[in-house]
């Protein structure tokens, strides 16, 4: 009896698996068709007279009954898999790289698939994430998304025989029959490439990082396979709108037409998530198979250099969350979107490898051909990639505009990091101004008075407001930090929830775009909601961020520093054109504590003048 091995073990598992889901889904179709296989046994012996008689009664009646039962059976089956085949599967958000634009890059991945002896992708995409995957787009949902963009597919030679990997060839499936000319392959699926790797690593690199990725493609296109999985995407897929098939209408009766739709989209969930339940460990089993199978396939490819190339994947996930995360968070907060977030990527994993003892040595590498040179024009990718990440991790608009702009990282430190400071610092102003207001006395001066001499916005007034004792010890509060801190966070989530209106995201925009509504559909091309990349911030974390603006707003203005550009940390005061990264504890020990010796000294040791006004936008 011979062994099977290698990745020929994992092909035939996944299959296996495949099989056992395409098992459960002609389970329930018999499921479906057991009620009218009845009426046909019981319409046909009456007919015949081998069961019961014409005038009997009883069989009459059941006959009636068990024809009824079966054509609402059949109805209720026919609206299931209505619903099922037409639902779009989820589809990742990606940026399509066409053929004439990435040759190099394409004939790298045609290089590795014949080398691999699988099929190649059907085509390239990247995405503003560190990870790589094949992506199934073959649904006919999906097929205007094609139009326009076949001249980036790969061009597929004839099936090939594939030894083990269940490939499109004869060899994979002439016991089923798929040697015959009618019967077309799969489509390939479409190779989606975290674009943080072109910019990073090496050509090298890149091409054994995705080796395992590509071997993917001779399982994926084998029929029982391919079969299984539109099986499972379909059913999820078909949850999805099931869950959204309740929502409220916005036809001419949508009350009548919601009490109709619920319990309809109601029922095919359930019938959905109850076929999924009953495939999920298939379904995940053949997935490692698949997994295991082409990992072992491209063992032989560049396994020294996989090593090397999977250390550079961990570098690149903690350089780019900390460029995204430090860097263009608070641009995108702004309405502004760095154009280069991957050229950005190379600067903050060179600080990195710089700063840190585990990534000493990775900087050598930089003078290898970097991957991003397999792009025609690689600046055109990396912009249209950062407007992509914004939109996904930060959800702003899909083109850009007024409230929507790039930036270039060279005007970073003035249009952004000057900017948001000098914003900041006017909303702390403001809510002191506010506070003022809130607590003046009885018979004092009018209103207009005060406004034709306002209070100069000045740090100094600052620390004396943080540093005061309470106004009223009754209210049980200690100081005008808390409330600060409380307006803050009103203040910042009214801001920002204007902003969200303004650019069509949100709950009260998309109830709205989902109706095709003026508000804008909140997801992105369709695909998937935006998700935030941190969490809200508390009242004390937006009060010290205020405090820290106002100090740099004042250093700015007395003390000859200037606004500049960590990579890894974001936002930076430069004095005498070097970092000061210790201003946290001061403003730490202002906000929490209410003491503003730490900060006074900060400020003499660099030379801030408090008592000065400072310019605010």
């Amino acid at each position: 009896m011979r062994t099977v091995a290698g990745p020929e073990a994992g092909a035939l598992e996944a299959r296996a698996r495949a099989l056992a889901v395409l098992r459960i889904r002609s389970t329930a179709l018999a499921v479906a068709l057991l009620p009218a296989a009845a009426a046909v046994v019981l319409l046909a012996g009456s007919a015949t007279g081998s069961i019961g008689g014409s005038q009997d009664e009883g069989w009459t009646a059941l006959r009636w009954v068990v024809t009824g039962g079966a054509l609402v059976v059949l109805l209720l089956a026919a609206a299931v898999a209505a619903v099922v085949v037409r639902a779009r599967p989820a589809l990742t958000p990606t940026v399509p790289i066409a053929e004439e634009t990435a040759p190099d890059l394409y004939q790298l991945v045609r290089d590795l698939a014949e080398r691999l002896e699988v099929p190649a992708p059907s085509a390239i995409a990247l995405t503003p994430d560190c990870d790589s995957w094949l992506e199934d787009r073959t649904h006919p949902a999906h097929a205007h998304r094609r139009e326009g963009r076949d001249r980036g597919a790969l061009a597929v030679e004839e099936p090939r025989p594939v030894r083990g990997a269940g490939g499109p060839g004869p060899a994979a499936g002439a016991d089923r029959g798929m040697d015959r000319p009618e019967r077309r392959a799969p489509r390939a699926p479409v190779l989606v490439i975290g674009s943080p790797f072109l910019w990073w690593m090496r050509v090298a690199e890149l091409r054994a990082l995705l080796a395992p990725v590509v071997a993917g493609t001779g399982p994926s296109v084998h029929p029982d396979i391919a079969s299984a999985r539109r099986f499972v995407r379909g059913l999820d897929a078909a949850v999805a709108v099931a869950a959204r098939g309740g929502e409220p209408s916005s036809g001419p009766a949508p009350a009548l037409v919601a009490v109709v739709r619920r319990p309809a989209f109601a029922f095919v969930g359930w019938v959905a998530r109850l076929l999924l339940r009953g495939c999920r460990d298939h379904a995940a089993e053949m997935e490692r198979a698949v997994a295991a199978a082409a990992s072992e396939r491209a063992q032989s490819v560049d396994y020294g250099l996989r090593i090397v190339a999977q250390e550079q994947v961990g570098l690149a996930y903690a350089g780019w969350d900390r460029l995204l995360t430090r860097v263009a968070l608070p641009a995108w907060r702004m309405g502004r979107w760095p154009s280069r977030l991957d050229a950005g990527v190379v600067s903050a994993l060179t600080e990195l490898s710089s700063r840190d003892r585990l990534a000493e040595g990775f900087t050598s590498r930089l003078s290898e051909r970097p991957a991003c040179d397999l792009l025609e024009e690689p600046g055109v990718i990396d912009e249209a990639t950062s407007l992509l990440a914004a939109r996904l991790f930060h959800g702003g608009p899909p083109e850009p505009g007024p409230d929507w702009s790039p930036v270039d990282w060279g005007a970073y430190p003035e249009e952004v990091v000057d900017r948001k400071w000098r914003q900041e610092a006017a909303r702390l102003n403001r809510l002191l101004d506010e506070r003022d207001d809130a607590h003046e006395p009885i018979g004092a001066a009018p209103a207009p008075a005060r406004a034709s001499a306002p209070t100069p916005a000045t740090l100094a007034r600052v620390m004396d407001r943080l540093t005061a004792a309470p106004s009223d010890p009754a209210d049980g509060t200690d100081g005008d930090a808390p409330r600060l801190a409380a307006r803050l966070s009103v203040e910042v989530a009214r801001e920002e929830a204007a902003a969200t209106r303004a650019h069509g995201r949100g709950p009260a925009a998309g109830a709205e775009g989902a109706a095709g509504g003026p508000g804008g559909d909140p997801w992105i091309d369709g695909f998937a909601p935006a998700f935030p990349l941190q969490p809200p911030r508390t009242g004390r974390e937006l009060l010290a961020d205020h405090v820290t603006a106002m100090v740099c707003c004042a250093a700015v203005d007395t003390a000859g520093a200037a606004p500049g550009l960590d990579w890894l940390d974001g936002p930076a005061l430069l004095v005498g054109g070097r970092r000061r990264a210790d201003l946290a504890h001061p403003v730490l020990s202002l906000v929490e504590d209410g003491d503003d010796g730490p900060l006074r000294a900060w400020l003499g040791e660099v030379g801030v003048r408090p008592e000065k006004p400072v310019r605010l936008v």
